[in-house]
């Protein structure tokens, strides 16, 4: 392999000659060795953007010559086209505030432009990645800007994925609206539901949790780009603020707004942290759904076999014919995820000190882990589990049949006490409610239907 001398502030360092980034990439993927994954997709198209608003909004106020920004915007249009992609080779998790990460961009783009104007990969004296590429900017405002446009773009495909288990839901709502079934408390029999009122309920509380969502991604909105260090906007020439998130906007096709108080832009992270515990209720949410399917479907013999799935592969390698319920399991296990990544992310909000957050790669990588577990999994989930889903009708209306708890309907009827008689005599004979209220003239068996309407 053939290498080139790559200079930074600290000295020459040996990098590959076709590489793209330098000398503090070069340094950084020799330390952070982390998760063992490069940085996100969504992540490394946020920063290119930045960079690409900052050269527009450095030419638009003379900040920059013309040919060195156009090539800049050329390099990150390159970029953003799909390629040069690989060279962002920093661990998802890296230094603090992202720094590692910042500098790598600023590296692959200079290196890139350099050869959009006929230059070599590392002849800084005619466009630098600091310089230049960094122009009006710093780590401490482009990362917790690409920060919130990355979840952002994400949470897109996560809103539309949650979406489509609504639907799925809702159909399984109506689907069941007239088959009645025990309801339970304690895990006990309690008063007759449908269930279609159970699915409607569900409809309810994802819906909910969605609205939760979204009433949260509005504070992402407002990007502190511009902010520079601390907040407090060095060597941003005038109107550069404004015109770089209104380009930021227009390429990453978002409604961004400046931060009204950039200081708290950089060192609070209340809205990804709000973000993120919104995510979490929903992962509530739909764990307890996943688990109430699996209870229904347990069986088919010694469970409660309310419910049918779908086989969608063998559910053992040594019991033929077995069917397990392994995407609802499969989706407990996101949730899990998704509860240990708000508390990670909860950590990192509150860990970082004074004027900024030097948590964010933690946070962020957190947050598109979370988001991207529910837009690839959920519409598998909806259309392979939720969708296939069977009630068997005998054996829930047999059970209703059999329950003595529906004597709690008849004690309007007939009082407490009695009921209770009942209740106790049905337990210990095996006839079912129905049979004792008839056989003991107490009320016919038209007037106990009635009861189930």
């Amino acid at each position: 392999m053939k290498f080139r001398l790559d200079q930074d502030s600290l000295g020459k360092v040996k990098i590959p000659a076709d590489a793209y980034y330098g000398a503090f990439t070069g340094r950084a993927i020799k330390q952070y060795h982390v998760t063992g994954n490069k940085s996100h997709e969504n992540l490394i198209k946020s920063f290119v953007m930045i960079k690409r608003s900052a050269a527009i909004a450095n030419m638009m106020t003379e900040a920059i010559d013309a040919k060195r920004g156009k090539a800049i915007v050329s390099a990150c249009d390159k970029i953003l086209s799909g390629k040069y992609v690989d060279q962002f080779v920093v661990d998802m998790i890296n230094s603090g505030a992202g720094t590692a990460f910042n500098m790598n961009s600023n590296e692959v783009i200079a290196n890139v432009a350099l050869e959009i104007i006929h230059k070599k990969k590392g002849q800084y004296e005619f466009l630098h990645p600091n310089d230049h590429v960094n122009m009006s900017q710093s780590s401490n405002d482009t990362y917790p800007t690409a920060m919130h446009v990355a979840i952002l773009m994400n949470l897109k495909e996560t809103i539309s994925a949650i979406d489509i288990l609504i639907k799925s839901l809702s159909k399984k709502a109506k689907q069941f609206s007239s088959f009645k079934k025990i309801g339970r408390t304690h895990l006990m029999d309690a008063l007759p539901v449908t269930l279609g009122s159970e699915f409607g309920a569900y409809v309810t509380s994802i819906t909910k949790a969605k609205n939760e969502i979204l009433d949260a991604q509005k504070e992402l909105q407002n990007v502190a780009l511009g902010g520079t260090a601390v907040g407090s906007g060095a060597n941003t020439p005038k109107g550069y603020r404004k015109i770089a998130v209104l380009e930021l906007g227009k390429i990453s096709k978002l409604s961004l707004n400046p931060e009204k108080d950039m200081q708290y832009g950089l060192q609070s992270k209340f809205a990804v942290a709000n973000l993120s515990s919104a995510l979490r209720n929903l992962a509530i949410e739909i764990g307890k759904i996943a688990n109430d399917v699996r209870l229904m479907a347990s069986g088919p013999i010694a469970g409660l076999a309310e419910l049918g799935i779908p086989a969608v592969h063998a559910g053992s390698s040594i019991m033929p014919g077995k069917v397990n319920p392994s995407l609802a399991e499969c989706m407990n296990m996101i949730c899990f995820n998704i509860i240990g990544n708000d508390a990670s992310v909860s950590c990192a909000a509150q860990g970082g000190q004074f004027e900024l957050n030097v948590m964010l790669p933690g946070m962020l990588k957190c947050m598109l882990e979370s988001t991207d577990m529910l837009k690839n999994f959920l519409p598998i989930f909806s259309a392979n589990l939720i969708d296939g889903l069977t009630a068997n009708k005998d054996k829930l209306r047999e059970d209703i049949e059999n329950s003595p708890v529906i004597v709690t309907l008849l004690t309007p009827k007939i009082g407490y006490l009695k009921s209770a008689e009942l209740f106790k005599e049905s337990l210990k004979t095996g006839k079912t409610i129905r049979e004792l209220v008839v056989s003991k003239k107490l009320m016919s068996n038209k007037e106990i239907d009635s009861l189930f309407e």
